[in-house]
């Protein structure tokens, strides 16, 4: 009996080393995923305020040529080459970010994927 005790205490012991070790490792992976995380939200705004800043001095560009107009048919000129670039701007940046976003995602799943992947 008291054999059988001591057995029951050792694997109670080992299967709590076991868990301590599962949720520091999970811990340490969500802290990573997390990082990961900060760091793609970081360059997704560093990215949104560089295309604010182009789009800005696109508008400035294209007030300037509304100004210098000439005659009705230059602003439609103006304003239909500004929509345009606006178009194919915002078209671009939209695939940019969301490029931007799955990336992150992915990258801040790694830690999480490679913490839950078991040892053969």
């Amino acid at each position: 009996m008291d054999e059988q005790v001591k057995r029951m205490t050792q694997e109670a012991q080992e299967q709590a080393s076991d868990m301590t070790e599962a949720v520091e490792a999970g811990f340490e992976a969500a802290s990573r995923s997390f990082a990961e995380a900060n760091q793609g939200f970081q360059a997704i705004a560093s990215e949104l305020n560089d295309f604010s800043k182009r789009r800005f001095e696109a508008v400035m560009q294209s007030w300037q040529q509304f100004l210098s107009a000439r005659s009705f048919g230059d602003v439609v000129e103006a304003q239909t080459q500004y929509a345009q670039r606006a178009m194919e701007a915002y078209a671009s940046e939209m695939s940019k970010l969301g490029e931007m976003y799955l990336s992150s995602a992915r990258n801040a799943a790694k830690p999480v994927a490679q913490s839950t992947k078991r040892p053969s």
